[in-house]
């Protein structure tokens, strides 16, 4: 039997990342865990390939990525356009949010991940 997450290395590398979150993170996290988001489960910081989701729900494959500063160099553009490719080869749909975005108007962030994810999901959680 073959455990989620497989490699050992990955998932001490998951735990270490998972106790060094950003405070956006954390913000973001708040409102994810427990099935708080119309009863999405998310998990934090889950191995995806050779990449580490921020935030990920395995029922939609949707992969919740959050940007600091750091991204905005024109180096990390392109390794956030070359992880974004990966991922939606592997069959993840990315959701982007920014920092500013999640300190300024939670709510809608939120809301604006719910709109990716689909309005199926409204409508299968609402009934």
């Amino acid at each position: 039997m073959q455990m989620r997450g497989g490699q050992p290395w990955s998932v001490n590398r998951a735990r270490i990342l998972r106790g060094t979150q950003t405070s956006a993170e954390e913000w973001l996290w708040s409102r994810l865990r427990g099935r708080r988001l119309k009863g999405l489960k998310f998990v934090r910081q889950a191995p995806v390939g050779p990449f580490f989701a921020d935030f990920l729900c395995r029922e939609y494959s949707v992969i919740v990525e959050i940007d600091g500063a750091t991204h905005s160099t024109g180096v990390e553009i392109v390794k956030d356009h070359e992880r974004t490719a990966y991922l939606s080869a592997h069959g993840y749909r990315v959701f982007r949010a920014y920092n500013e975005d999640i300190f300024q108007n939670l709510d809608s962030v939120l809301a604006s991940l719910l709109a990716f994810v689909g309005s199926q999901v409204n409508d299968e959680r609402e009934s």
